[in-house]
């Protein structure tokens, strides 16, 4: 099993890499969620603008 890490360490650096990013752009996804800022385009010609931001 190490030795197979071993091999592929460029590959595992990566993905936990990858792993992070995505992981970091998924909780700062949920933050603006939650501070009501949705999906950054303008609410007035959204359809779903009534069920988004419930005030």
């Amino acid at each position: 099993m190490l030795n197979l890490i071993e091999n592929n360490i460029a590959t595992v650096i990566i993905c936990i890499v990858l792993i992070v990013v995505v992981s970091a752009v998924i909780c700062s996804m949920i933050r603006a969620r939650k501070k009501g800022k949705g999906c950054g385009c303008g609410c007035s010609g959204c359809a779903m603008k009534d069920s988004c931001h419930k005030n």
